[in-house]
C-alpha cells in the first residue's frame, strides 16, 4: 500500500442507498467494485492514508477484502462531508491529520493527479478548504442546472479564490465558465466546523452543500485542471464507465494489490 504521510487523510465515503443505481458502491466494472476502484486510485495518489467511510458491512467487506481499509459509521448521516468527518474522528483521534480530502466513491475513472490536484490550493494559501474545476467547452453544459458552475476571481495560474457556486448560467458577459468537481479537500479545522453547522439558505435553494460554507465566511479555493472525471450515477453511467475503463483493463490487467 501507498505511505502514510500522517498529514492527511483521504476518505471516501460510500452508502448502498441511491434511487436511481441501487448498491451503487458495489457496481461491477471490469470485475472489480467501483468503490474498489475509487480507492485505487486514492492509493495510487499516494498523498496520505486511504479508507473508505460507510455505514454498510457488504461494501466494508468488500473493500478490506481487496486489501483497503474500511471504516463503519453511522447510518444517519445526512451528507457525504458528515460522514468523512466521523471517519476521521475514529481514524485519527489525536487529530494528527491536519488535512481531510473527501474523494467521492462514483468517480472510478479519477486520476491519481486529478487526487493530488485537490489538495495543491491549500499550500501556502489562508483558504479553508480547496476543491477542483474545468473549464466548459461544450455549449449545452453551460446551460444544464445538472452541472455545477464555479464562480470565482483568479488568484494564480489556474487558480481561482471561489465566490459562489451555481446551477444556473453565471457568469454573465464575455469569459470562460466553470464545471466544478466534487472533490474537496478540508483543513481539519474547517471541517469540524463546518459539519457543526446547521444548513444554510442559499445550500438549501441550490441543493448545493458547499455554499454552506462560503455562506458562512468560509475560504474556498479552486484548482483548475483539464478534464471531467466521469461520474456514475444512473445505469447509462455505469455502461459508459465500463466501456471507457474496460479497454484500460486488457491492456493493462491487475498483477495483484499494490504493496
Amino acid at each position: 500500500m501507498a505511505k502514510d504521510s500522517g498529514h492527511t487523510l483521504v476518505i471516501i465515503p460510500a452508502r448502498m442507498a441511491s434511487a436511481r443505481l441501487p448498491n451503487k458502491p458495489l457496481a461491477d466494472i471490469g470485475g472489480e467494485p467501483m468503490v474498489v476502484r475509487v480507492a485505487r486510485q486514492a492509493m495510487l495518489a499516494d498523498i496520505g492514508r486511504v479508507a473508505v467511510a460507510t455505514d454498510s458491512r457488504d461494501i466494508a467487506d468488500v473493500v478490506e477484502a481487496a486489501g483497503f481499509e474500511a471504516v463503519m459509521t453511522r447510518n444517519d448521516h445526512q451528507s457525504g462531508s458528515d460522514r468523512v468527518f466521523e471517519a476521521a474522528m475514529i481514524m485519527d483521534p489525536q487529530a494528527q491529520a491536519q488535512i481531510i480530502l473527501n474523494v467521492q466513491g462514483d468517480i472510478p475513472a479519477i486520476e491519481p493527479e486529478t487526487i493530488r490536484r485537490s489538495v495543491l490550493p491549500l499550500t501556502g494559501s489562508a483558504a479553508d478548504l480547496a476543491t477542483l474545476a474545468v473549464e466548459i467547452s461544450d455549449e449545452t453544459e453551460k446551460t444544464n442546472p445538472s452541472i455545477v458552475k464555479v464562480i470565482g476571481t483568479p488568484i494564480g495560474e489556474r487558480l481561482l479564490r471561489a465566490l459562489y457556486f451555481t446551477r444556473a448560467t453565471a457568469p454573465y458577459g464575455d469569459g470562460p465558465l466553470y464545471h466544478h468537481i466534487g472533490l474537496y479537500a478540508w483543513r481539519r479545522a474547517a471541517l469540524e466546523r463546518f459539519v457543526s453547522l446547521k444548513p444554510s439558505t442559499l445550500e438549501t435553494r441550490e441543493s448545493l452543500e458547499q455554499l454552506r460554507a462560503l455562506e458562512n465566511g468560509m475560504r474556498i479555493d479552486v484548482a483548475i485542471v483539464d478534464s471531467v472525471p466521469l461520474g456514475v450515477d444512473t445505469p447509462a453511467d455505469l455502461e459508459r464507465a465500463r466501456q471507457i475503463l474496460a479497454p484500460q483493463e486488457a491492456r493493462f490487467p491487475r498483477n495483484g494489490q499494490t504493496s
